[in-house]
């Protein structure tokens, strides 16, 4: 049970809040500006609502898993979603400030700012649980800077294109939470925590996360496309779409296959049932045939569960490093395949040798800089955040809710 008294938070979380959502109005007020010249279409709303729900209800009911932090891994899902947007409306509207004066609003703009939110909520799940509200909210800032940073120097300097920027997030957001787990680490840490289990309430909530991540993947990956290129938008729907199918399939089978008491473990199927949808986004713009689709999503689910099976366990012992959503499963080793995918079909679609060693070159450049990027950013957030300044929960305080929100049932009357 946690401790009575925890430490309070309010001379700091109430502070960086107040500061933050302040200059953020301030922002808004002098150079953002709603876009009135062009007339989105209910389509796009309809996607941005897509997005929307995989950020708020997807990643939330995800993060209820652990039995005794539902009410933390949904609640600040929210606070830092809704912290994470405003600031990549901001980082992203900086090159239209420069050359226009002001940084111009619209869903396209809004549904970047929702994936940004997106990587850095990935990167929350490596260290759930084991990190407070402040720490989290610094996490997002520093992580949205990185990302649209990444972005930035994949455009400027080797012309990626910048859908493909966007869609590194995965790999982007699972190696940045890696590595401040691994900076993070204690050796108070050594064995799993007692708290650190599911329940079947909150496993089920869990299970609702990855339903609705689900069902809406198709737009997450197609949403950024060139409205005007009606074929290649299906094509990502339809993509996306058959490889998720086939890597819950695969998933529910590798997973009773590597059971030693050949049942289904829920952790396994609902984790890498999405990571056929993480593989194809990240190599679609390459993908052109069904049966290239659904190979992609068969071996992402093989890759997923097996790293969240024998991969997961050994990282704390053998790397100091504890992924408590096991996003290094889900996320980044489906994320390098995706990417390896979309090499080998660039390749594959090469007329000669100097396109192909120009497109390997190019594309092992993109992924070097997108890892040591994110590796880097991730090592200094995680030294940011070892400070005692932020009040960092003691090991005894991790996984539990009753650190940060009221539970009158559990109150002491006097």
């Amino acid at each position: 049970m946690a401790p009575q008294y925890a430490p309070s938070l309010r001379s700091r979380l109430f502070p960086l809040l107040i500061c933050l959502q302040t200059s953020f109005i301030v922002i808004f007020l002098f150079c953002v500006k709603y876009d009135h010249h062009i007339s989105d279409d209910k389509l796009l709303y309809a996607e941005f609502q897509d997005v929307n729900v995989m950020v708020v209800l997807g990643f939330g009911f995800l993060a209820t898993f652990l039995s005794r932090y539902s009410f933390s891994g949904s609640g600040f899902n929210l606070l830092v979603a809704a912290m994470a947007v405003q600031w990549a409306l901001i980082l992203n509207g900086l090159e239209s400030w420069y050359h226009r004066g002001q940084i111009i609003i619209n869903l396209r703009s809004l549904v970047i700012a929702e994936m940004c939110a997106a990587s850095a909520l990935i990167s929350i799940g490596a260290v759930l649980g084991k990190t407070n509200p402040v720490h989290l909210l610094l996490i997002a800032l520093i992580e949205v800077s990185g990302f649209v940073l990444n972005g930035l120097i994949l455009q400027t300097y080797l012309r990626v294109k910048p859908l493909y920027c966007t869609m590194l997030l995965h790999i982007f957001g699972a190696f940045f939470g890696l590595m401040m787990s691994w900076v993070l680490y204690s050796e108070d840490s050594e064995q799993q925590h007692e708290k650190e289990k599911i329940h079947r309430r909150t496993g089920l909530f869990s299970l609702l996360g990855t339903l609705f991540l689900w069902m809406f993947w198709p737009s997450f990956n197609s949403v950024l496309v060139d409205p005007n290129d009606h074929q290649r938008k299906l094509t990502a729907v339809y993509s996306t779409y058959l490889a998720l199918s086939v890597s819950a399939v695969t998933a529910a089978g590798v997973s009773v296959l590597s059971s030693p008491t050949g049942k289904f473990n829920l952790v396994h199927v609902q984790s890498s049932s999405l990571a056929g949808g993480v593989a194809v986004g990240v190599s679609m713009s390459a993908v052109r045939e069904p049966w290239v689709a659904m190979t992609i999503g068969l071996a992402a689910a093989v890759i997923s569960t097996l790293g969240l099976r024998y991969i997961r366990p050994h990282l704390l012992s053998a790397f100091k490093c504890h992924d408590t959503c096991g996003v290094l499963s889900v996320h980044g080793l489906p994320g390098i395949l995706g990417w390896l995918a979309h090499l080998l079909l660039q390749l594959a679609d090469s007329d000669d040798l100097t396109t192909a060693i120009r497109c390997a070159v190019f594309n092992i450049c993109t992924l070097n800089v997108t890892l040591s990027l994110s590796m880097a950013l991730g090592v200094i957030a995680g030294m940011l955040l070892k400070w005692n300044f932020w009040r960092p929960p003691q090991e005894k305080k991790f996984f539990d809710d009753q650190a940060f929100w009221e539970f009158p049932h559990l109150a002491v009357h006097k």
